[in-house]
């Protein structure tokens, strides 16, 4: 099968695009073009992929990057088996000649519009059922994959969720230490941008450093950059996620301080599940997936939950645990067998693979017999919405593919 996947929003080394869904496709022995924004984010390519560079589309700049992604769009999709992309905008740059589509669906996008710092707020609620009714349109015209089990009350027919797990190593290489908390991911305001900030400030007394890895939005950018000079936060900027992941080992705890906003309320965050998987206790705001996932598990404990916007209690946490090996080493324990029996990414991309060959064969005119397989945590229903079963024997076959 050949893939075209797509986005004009993300980074190139998106963990979810490329770590996780395209290495699965081209472990499973398929081709992939890679359509995304190489250059604007200064990234070498994989030399396993066929990539096509296109503009990034960022803020209020995303006319330009929409034709540019329309053009070359039209110029690869029509010879692929599928077409997989990653962004609500995309929706406005499918060429009418294309193969089996699918989207993506990363974020309730019409939730996150609310916090778009780039977007003038006079707009942002108007925009709102315009958003809802692009989903609705995208629904009846392609297939869907949704990240979070909570994105299903938003479209009217079932479809598969492919959440956002990891790779969950046997055991943890390091266990957790003392002097340095991390915070793995995208930085904005709306994901508690402020609190790191103070969070750095009421622990670097005490010998204890925030590091601070991944992207930022331009509003915190300069927030951020202060905030090193004076020695609050370590902040490195984006760093692709396998060696993100690697960087993370070993910290006192992950931090995870999301606001509460319509977007995050029916939404795990990666991160959570990235800092389990690496034996770190975890200090979040009480998101109510991650606080679910962090304290009411059968297994026990695996980190505290801080209310909403309280750098005062994070460090609180941070403290507690900086000073209790055992506390650190029995949420470090609870939280990485969690994530290796419900939340380790093999399990999932092997059913990720298997829904789009199966998508890719029914519409060549090949039917494919519905399923249902149990997969750690989820019931997963294929051929009207459902991944199949990660073990089947074999993919389907389409003869003319």
């Amino acid at each position: 099968m050949h893939a075209v996947v797509a986005t004009v929003v993300h980074h190139p080394e998106d963990a979810r695009i490329l770590h996780r869904q395209i290495r699965a496709l081209l472990d499973a022995g398929h081709t992939v073009t890679y359509i995304a924004p190489f250059r604007e984010r200064g990234v070498t390519p994989d030399p396993e992929l066929t990539v096509v560079d296109v503009p990034r589309a960022v803020g209020r700049r995303r006319i330009g990057a929409l034709r540019a992604a329309r053009a070359v769009l039209a110029h690869h999709a029509p010879t692929a088996d599928i077409l997989l992309f990653h962004d609500p905008e995309l929706l406005l740059a499918l060429p009418r000649n294309r193969p089996t589509t699918v989207w993506d669906v990363h974020e309730d996008a019409a939730a996150s519009l609310l916090s778009k710092p780039w977007l003038p707020k006079p707009l942002r609620r108007p925009l709102r059922p315009i958003v809802r009714g692009f989903e609705g349109h995208a629904e009846r015209r392609m297939h869907l994959l949704l990240a979070e089990e909570g994105y299903r009350q938003r479209f009217r027919h079932t479809h598969p969720v492919v959440p956002n797990t990891t790779y969950v190593p046997p055991e943890p290489e390091r266990a957790p230490g003392t002097g340095r908390v991390a915070y793995l991911g995208h930085v904005s305001e709306a994901r508690g941008a402020a609190e790191l900030v103070e969070l750095g400030r009421r622990l670097r007394p005490h010998g204890i450093r925030v590091e601070v890895i991944g992207s930022s939005d331009t509003e915190t950018r300069p927030m951020l950059r202060a905030a090193q000079q004076e020695e609050a936060i370590h902040w490195y900027g984006f760093v692709p996620n396998d060696q993100a992941l690697r960087m993370i080992n070993g910290a006192t705890a992950g931090i995870c301080l999301l606001h509460d906003q319509p977007n995050y309320r029916h939404s795990l965050p990666t991160k959570v599940v990235e800092y389990m998987a690496r034996g770190l206790p975890v200090v979040t705001s009480p998101n109510p997936a991650a606080s679910a996932l962090v304290t009411q598990q059968p297994q026990g404990e695996c980190g505290m939950v801080v209310p909403f916007g309280d750098p005062a209690a994070a460090a609180e946490a941070v403290l507690r645990l900086h000073s209790s090996q055992q506390l650190r080493e029995r949420f470090s324990r609870t939280g990485h067998r969690i994530a290796r029996e419900s939340f380790h990414w093999p399990v999932q991309a092997e059913a990720f693979v298997r829904q789009l060959e199966t998508w890719a064969c029914a519409e060549a005119g090949h039917q494919v017999a519905p399923q249902t397989v149990e997969v750690p945590g989820q019931l997963w229903r294929t051929a009207g919405g459902g991944l199949p079963l990660p073990t089947a024997p074999e993919p389907p076959h389409c003869a003319n593919r």
